[in-house]
């Protein structure tokens, strides 16, 4: 990674979980920052099931397998702004991202191909 440090991806409870992050997702989260030419934060990457639960976000079921922050397949990238957000989302599609979530003060990414692609959504 040029832009970023595993560190940025940890979840809170459990330091150095941001190596448990997937390479293809991070390389691909690179590129989309080399490509928008200033600082992108990362407000949530790898999460344990605990810090999951504690966020809110999708749990283990037995008919799903849940927030695809828990296999290091997604990031919450900070972003408060909208021609960020109009940037950002182009990127992200320009670099091969199909799972995109828009929320006011975030922009949620994941690679997570075992769930529907092509596909956007609004918190």
């Amino acid at each position: 990674m040029n832009y970023f440090t595993y560190k940025e991806f940890d979840s809170p409870d459990m330091p150095g979980s941001g190596s448990l992050m997937d390479e293809n997702f991070l390389e691909m989260i690179d590129e989309v920052r080399d490509k928008f030419g200033k600082p992108i934060v990362i407000n949530s990457g790898y999460r344990t099931e605990k810090h999951n639960a504690e966020v809110g976000g999708k749990p283990k079921t037995k008919t799903s397998k849940g927030s695809s922050h828990m296999y290091g397949l997604a990031a919450d990238i900070k972003c408060t702004n909208s021609l960020d957000r109009f940037h950002l989302v182009f990127l992200l599609q320009e670099t091969g991202f199909q799972r995109i979530g828009i929320a006011d003060t975030f922009i949620h990414v994941d690679l997570d191909f075992d769930k529907s692609q092509q596909v956007m959504w609004t918190y």
